[in-house]
């Protein structure tokens, strides 16, 4: 099993418990809960846009679809 540089977001601050995100050689991503780290999902960095877009990807205190820069 290859060794992946994961990634927790900023917003967990020190909580242990977070969705970690690591960029596979491949290109695609590989997502974890650091509660689980055994349990890996891969998907397509496209597919990861669109599942985030469609869940409101947006920041807290942002409204839904707001565009970032």
């Amino acid at each position: 099993m290859p060794t992946y540089q994961w990634r927790k977001s900023s917003y967990s601050g020190d909580a242990s418990n977070c969705v970690c995100v690591a960029l596979a050689p491949d290109g695609s991503v590989r997502i974890r809960d650091s509660k689980v780290p055994g349990v890996i999902v891969a998907a397509s960095a496209e597919a990861l846009r669109v599942f985030v877009e469609a869940v409101g990807g947006a920041h807290p205190g942002e409204p839904r679809g707001a565009a970032r820069t």
